[in-house]
């Protein structure tokens, strides 16, 4: 569990270590490497600007590119019981009649597990050893220099300054660290024009399916996790501006077919009291890596959440980020960061390339097209669909040796 922590605790604690490492942002990504150091013995200083992780809930589905980091921080228990295997995946046409369903683990079995859990269960996992962590914290300047990078923060104790040997800014796809990467050009971005709701059903006898109906102008997606269903609903922001009850209403007038998982999900939208809007753009940024400080997660590539791959990368990523810092020392961070990027940044873009791809082909507001997409749907193999995916897992991440820096 995260434990709260007085920011200037913090730095006492990590004032020793042989390197001094910020994390600003504890989501996913951050807390997966702050976690890993600390495996490691090191005691880096993790801060996020939320004053508390009450609304840190929606699903997930991780691929097998998060086993590495599950196992070195020997979570790999905790993980299977937080969380529930995904076998099957079903598309509906946008009528709600089913176009087709296929076994995932098929696909998967050669490279590990594919699972649904929930974030807030999925951070309660990353943190069992416990995650000192200092809330309403911001990073208020960051100066990098050759020798430390130079911090200061705005906490509830008041302001605070520090010198560390690297910085990892994993504060999201909205980062407001991420200004301070010197050299860095204004991120690109993936406006979809969509949006919609997250919502919780009871769990169902499916417990291994995921279900998505793609829509002629809205999509409906259900997940697996352990004891529930995740959903998202959505379509068009124009659209769904009239609201979770009057968008639904205007989904089921069209359905002539249904599933009883789309129908209890439909339900629960309505039912829901002001749910989660989730905004579906996304964002990729360059360089990652500038002097000491490096970007990580959403911060460097923020995912749409159509290849289910997003979070599963961050993991990867941060796997990687810690370990080839953990054993470097404060000369050698600025190569470190550098070999990091350079192996780590084509995979993750090439895993964002395929989720684009995707929404290009879900997010449609065309009958004919809907039409179109039924047909080539049910001609094309998930297989091919995730075949960027896969090559990724048939190559896994490697840790990219680095050159020191001889004076």
């Amino acid at each position: 569990m995260f434990i709260p922590t007085p920011l200037s605790e913090q730095l006492r604690a990590s004032a020793d270590d042989p390197l001094r490492v910020l994390i600003v942002g504890a989501g996913i990504a951050g807390t997966t490497a702050a976690q890993l150091l600390r495996a490691r013995g090191l005691e880096p200083v993790l801060v996020d600007r939320v004053s508390s992780f009450d609304n840190a809930g929606y699903m997930l589905a991780l691929m097998p590119m998060v086993d590495a980091a599950i196992d070195d921080l020997g979570v790999r228990d905790a993980y299977v019981q937080a969380s529930t295997h995904i076998d099957r995946y079903r598309v509906l046409d946008h009528h709600g009649s089913t176009l087709r369903e296929d076994s995932l683990g098929a696909i998967l079995s050669d490279f590990g597990d594919y699972r649904g859990i929930s974030r807030a269960a999925l951070l309660d996992v990353l943190t069992t050893s416990g995650a000192p962590v200092s809330l309403e914290t911001t990073v208020r300047s960051l100066s990098d220099g050759t020798e430390s990078a130079h911090v200061r923060f705005d906490s509830p104790d008041g302001p605070n300054e520090a010198t560390f040997d690297a910085v990892i800014i994993a504060d999201g796809i909205h980062s407001h660290t991420r200004r301070f990467v010197p050299g860095g050009a204004k991120p690109s971005e993936t406006i979809t024009g969509w949006g919609g709701w997250v919502v919780w059903a009871d769990s169902d006898a499916d417990t291994d399916l995921g279900e998505e109906m793609w829509g002629n102008g809205f999509f409906v997606g259900s997940y697996p996790v352990a004891g529930a269903v995740g959903a998202f609903i959505g379509g068009p922001r124009d659209d769904t501006a009239v609201g979770p009850v009057a968008f639904v209403d205007s989904i089921r007038s069209r359905l002539t077919s249904h599933t009883p998982r789309l129908e209890r999900v439909l339900d629960a939208v309505t039912a829901a009291d002001d749910p989660f809007y989730w905004v579906l753009d996304d964002v990729r940024a360059r360089p990652w890596a500038s002097g000491r400080t490096v970007l990580l997660g959403d911060a460097a590539a923020g995912f749409l959440p159509t290849a289910g791959i997003g979070a599963g990368m961050a993991m990867e990523s941060a796997w990687v980020l810690t370990s080839v810092l953990a054993d470097a020392v404060s000369t050698d961070v600025g190569a470190a960061l550098t070999a990091y990027e350079a192996e780590q940044r084509p995979r993750v873009e090439s895993a964002q390339s395929n989720s684009r791809q995707l929404a290009r082909l879900m997010f449609r507001r065309s009958t004919l097209l809907a039409h179109a997409r039924n047909i080539a749907m049910r001609l094309m193999t998930i297989e091919a669909a995730l075949g960027p995916i896969k090559k990724l897992l048939q190559k896994p991440a490697r840790i990219p040796e680095v050159t020191a820096v001889v004076d």
